[in-house]
Formats: C-alpha cells, structure tokens, sequence
C-alpha cells in the first residue's frame, strides 16, 4: 500500500461580512468543507484557474437569465418561458 504524502496544514483567521459566510456555506455540497473549498478558490486564484461562475446555477437559473438577454431572438424567448412554465 502506497503511503499518503500529507501536506502541512495552517490555521488562519478570516474577518468576512457574515452574509457572505452564510451564502458561502449554501454553495458547500453536504460533504464538502469550508477549508477545502477555500484551498481549492485560493490555489485556482494563484494559478489561473477560475472556476465556471455558472458551475452552481441551475438549469432553470441559466434559461431565467437567457430569456433576459437581448442577443437572444423571441423565438427562443418564448421557447424558453414555455419551458420554464411547464417545469413549475
């Protein structure tokens, strides 16, 4: 069996606003922890690697706001609230 290399931890303090916190913690999955979500958004920071800002909006958000955009004919406007409706 292979050993894992663990890496070295550090305990910091944060001062955020607690809103922030609140809306931070609806973006955990249950089993997902605040540390590592924060390593994972720091280390994507650092290297560039930004996540999709539509990875946490749902299907029925993302057709909300495309029917809300002017590039988007009314054909599919009307496709789209038709969609939304039936799905309520």
């Amino acid at each position: 069996m292979k050993r894992r290399t663990k890496q070295r931890m550090t305990a910091i303090h944060l001062s955020i606003p607690v809103r922030l916190l609140e809306d931070f913690d609806e973006t955990l999955r249950f089993n997902q922890s605040r540390s590592a979500k924060v390593c994972t958004l720091i280390d994507q920071s650092l290297h560039g690697k930004h996540a999709s800002v539509l990875e946490g909006i749902s299907t029925r958000q993302l057709m909300a706001a495309l029917t809300n955009r002017d590039d988007v004919d009314e054909t599919m406007k009307i496709l789209l609230l038709q969609i939304l409706t039936d799905s309520l």
